[in-house]
C-alpha cells in the first residue's frame, strides 16, 4: 500500500520564537511537513503560492495584515488550503470571525503540542477543530438570546438558507449548531455514523460552506439554536 503524503504546513507568525516552536513540533512526526514560513499576512497569498500548502497555521495578532483579514482574503480564493488559526487570546468575536471566514479550527497557542499536531492532521482531513475553552464560549455564544445575537440581514439570510433543506438535514444542521458529535447526531438522530457524515457533506454542499462550524454558525444566526 502507498503510503500518504505528509500534510504541508505553512507557518505564518511574526514572532521568529513561535514559528521555531512550530516547527520543531510538526518537524518531529512523519506525516507532517512543514513547507515553509511567513512573518505577516501580507506574505500569505505568495507563501501559499509557492509552498502550495494543505494547511496554514494562522497566527491573528500581525503588524500590516493580521491573520483574520488574511484568512478571509485566502479561503475567498479558488481551492485553498485549510487554515487552522492560532492565538494566545480567545475573544469571541475573534472566534466568529475567524470561522465565518472559512477557517477550520481555532487553537490556543498554550495547546500541548501533542494536540496541536492531532489538530493540524484534523483540518488536513477535513474536520472542524476547536479548543475546549474556545469550543466552551462559542456554544455559550450560540445559545444566547436570539435578539443579541445577529442582526435581521444576517438572520433573514441564515434562515432563507436553510428553509431549503429537506427536515432531516435540517435536524442535522441543528444538531451541529448545538456543538453535536458524529456519534452523538448519531445516536440522537437514529442513523449510523456513516450516514451522518453523508448528510454534512451535503449540508456544506448545498448551503455552500466551507466547515460543520459554518454550518453551527448558520444556524445560531437563524436563531434555531
Amino acid at each position: 500500500m502507498t503510503a500518504e503524503p505528509p500534510v504541508r504546513v505553512l507557518i505564518v507568525d511574526d514572532d521568529a520564537l513561535v514559528r521555531a516552536a512550530l516547527s520543531m513540533i510538526l518537524g518531529g512526526v512523519p506525516d507532517v511537513r512543514v513547507v515553509g514560513e511567513a512573518t505577516d499576512g501580507a506574505e500569505v497569498p505568495a507563501a501559499v503560492a509557492a509552498y502550495a500548502p494543505d494547511v496554514v497555521l494562522m497566527d491573528i495578532r500581525m503588524p500590516r495584515v493580521d491573520g483574520l483579514a488574511a484568512t478571509e482574503a485566502l479561503r475567498a480564493a479558488p481551492d485553498p488550503p485549510e487554515v487552522l488559526v492560532l492565538t494566545t487570546f480567545d475573544a469571541d468575536e475573534q472566534v466568529l470571525r475567524a470561522l465565518r471566514a472559512g477557517a477550520a479550527g481555532f487553537l490556543l497557542k498554550d495547546t500541548p503540542p501533542a494536540e496541536i499536531v492531532a489538530a493540524v492532521r484534523r483540518v488536513a482531513a477535513g474536520e472542524a477543530t476547536l479548543s475546549p475553552a474556545v469550543t466552551r464560549k462559542l456554544i455559550a455564544h450560540v445559545t444566547a438570546p436570539a435578539p443579541a445575537r445577529a442582526p435581521n440581514s444576517r438572520r433573514d439570510r441564515a434562515l432563507r438558507l436553510l428553509d431549503g433543506l429537506t427536515e432531516r438535514e435540517r435536524e442535522v444542521a441543528v444538531a451541529l449548531g448545538q456543538g453535536r458529535t458524529n456519534a452523538e447526531i448519531s445516536a440522537e438522530l437514529f442513523m449510523s455514523v456513516a450516514t451522518v457524515k453523508a448528510y454534512v457533506s451535503r449540508l456544506l454542499t448545498k448551503l455552500d460552506l466551507n466547515n460543520r462550524v459554518q454550518v453551527a454558525l448558520l444556524v445560531q444566526d437563524a436563531g434555531l439554536v
